[in-house]
């Protein structure tokens, strides 16, 4: 169907052009696996994840937070980036303690998605997590962030996204996966 399917290109020359706290950007020249020759800027990120948390009755942890590429507060899900020797599943179990103090039971690996593959190297694990939210911890907060938190019935998330109040692609993503495949 696709014959070059995931097949990488050749990556002919790298030039680091800018190395920040958050991403990086390389200059790249590539032949693609169609035998073109082509130029592009490519943001280097570390690996993330987002993480759907439901409890027993199918509450969801949703979170609001201040977000700089939308310079406004954000609702989304609990959300953050994989450190490195972490895997994402202990991201996972880390950042929902962190910004919301609940503890995970479980953790599973419902896929794994890429965001504007045209210009970033960025992919997103989307975790699942079951938890009591009897059993909850003090939340600790990265020095620049702050995040609030609410338990809210999955139905209302799905009219949430429904009615676009809830935009994050990684939002849509995880709620949809889980409503298409395991739910």
């Amino acid at each position: 169907m696709f014959k070059t399917w995931h097949h990488p290109g050749l990556i002919l020359n790298r030039k680091n052009v800018y190395h920040g706290r958050v991403f990086a950007v390389d200059q790249l020249h590539i032949q693609t696996p169609d035998g073109l020759k082509i130029e592009r800027d490519l943001i280097k990120t570390a690996p993330t994840i987002t993480i759907l948390a439901l409890t027993q009755d199918e509450h969801v942890v949703m979170t609001s937070e201040y977000r700089a590429g939308v310079n406004s507060d954000s609702v989304s899900l609990p959300a953050g980036i994989v450190n490195p020797g972490e895997t994402a599943e202990q991201a996972a179990k880390r950042e929902l303690q962190e910004e919301t103090g609940y503890v995970a039971q479980s953790v599973t690996r419902m896929t794994r998605i890429t965001s504007s593959e045209g210009f970033m190297d960025q992919f997103a694990d989307l975790m699942l997590i079951r938890f009591n939210p009897d059993d909850r911890v003090k939340k600790h907060f990265d020095q620049d962030e702050f995040v609030n938190s609410e338990l809210v019935p999955l139905d209302k998330v799905i009219q949430w996204i429904k009615d676009g109040q809830v935009n994050t692609a990684q939002a849509v993503a995880s709620v949809s996966y889980y409503k298409l495949f395991i739910k």
